[in-house]
């Protein structure tokens, strides 16, 4: 059955920007919250150039996780959440309003989306969300989590101190465009995420609406979503880990003068796989980027959905009132 505009086969009209706003919002938050750790990790692990070194041990992402604990204490794990945390409120909301508004541009004429509606709408999403928000704040948080030293002690001064005090390095020492750096890229990994996500997720919950007839026109239980959104989450990083690296090691060194952005993604291909592992490299930290993005679109998926249904019950005006679409 192709899915009707709004969420999910029952048809209903689509959220409002109010409601993707708070309740994108507040899901994001905490993903974000209880997901970092596992995202600096696969950043670290996507850095690293051990395999470079003939005969050294590779390391995995639990023994990543545990040095970083080991030499900059368990709040290294939670480097960059504060670029994080500032752009996922208007990313979450573009990426729901987006979808929804992409997703009514594809309907038919009777108001069904096929599969390849709903492919295309969240490929379109998630490069808007790559666009306007995501590309300026990995770069920041990339910045971050690539800094090895200690946040126990106070003599060990990094680079960068904080979001901010990053935003403002790379801009006074490399200009604004250096925010951007990586942006095809991210947005080709953020398109294909949330195409396969959001296609995937959608049809799961056609799939359980059908079979139980009693959720039919309303929201599928809590666990269920939580089911659903864990195993759609875990489709993206599998279908597109080689971007996801390749764009991590750009957006963590500057430009060279007289280089182009694709001599720059071909040489850091090339070195990964002449120099290092051949095509294993491309997948370096993927276990934890599996582990960050499933369980991260799962608890998205999950307070997203039970925030909307509250926020649309109630009878709260800037929900329901004059700020309704």
């Amino acid at each position: 059955m192709p899915a009707k505009i709004g969420n999910g086969p029952e048809g209903k009209k689509p959220a409002s920007a109010a409601t993707n706003l708070i309740a994108g919002g507040t899901a994001g938050m905490m993903e974000a919250l209880v997901c970092h750790p596992l995202d600096t990790v696969k950043v670290r692990m996507q850095l690293s150039r051990r395999a470079r070194t003939p005969g050294a041990p590779k390391r995995g992402f639990i023994a990543t996780g545990a040095e970083i604990v080991r030499k900059e204490t368990p709040l290294g794990l939670y480097k960059g959440l504060g670029a994080v945390v500032t752009g996922i409120v208007p990313k979450m909301a573009i990426r729901f309003t987006s979808f929804e508004a992409y997703k009514k541009f594809l309907a038919d004429d009777t108001g069904h989306v096929n599969g390849r509606g709903l492919f295309l709408a969240g490929l379109a999403a998630g490069v808007t969300e790559a666009v306007a928000v995501v590309t300026p704040m990995e770069v920041i948080k990339i910045r971050l989590q690539a800094q090895h030293h200690s946040m126990a002690d106070p003599l060990d001064i990094p680079k960068y101190r904080n979001a901010a005090h990053a935003l403002y390095t790379v801009v006074k020492e490399e200009g604004i465009g250096a925010l951007y750096r990586g942006i095809s890229l991210t947005a080709l990994r953020q398109g294909s995420n949330q195409a396969v996500n959001f296609t995937a997720y959608t049809k799961f919950k056609e799939i359980l609406q059908q079979w139980q007839p009693q959720y039919a026109d309303s929201s599928i239980p809590s666990y269920q979503t939580t089911i659903i959104g864990l195993v759609s989450g875990a489709m993206g990083p599998l279908s597109n880990a080689p971007i996801d690296t390749i764009k991590t090691r750009l957006q963590k060194t500057p430009g060279q003068p007289g280089e182009t952005a694709l001599s720059r993604i071909t040489n850091i291909a090339r070195d990964m796989f002449n120099r290092q592992e051949g095509f294993h490299a491309f997948y370096k930290g993927i276990t934890p980027r599996i582990m960050r993005v499933a369980p991260g679109q799962a608890v998205t998926f999950t307070v997203y959905e039970f925030l909307k249904t509250k926020l649309e019950s109630s009878s709260v005006p800037f929900v329901g009132g004059k700020y309704e679409e």
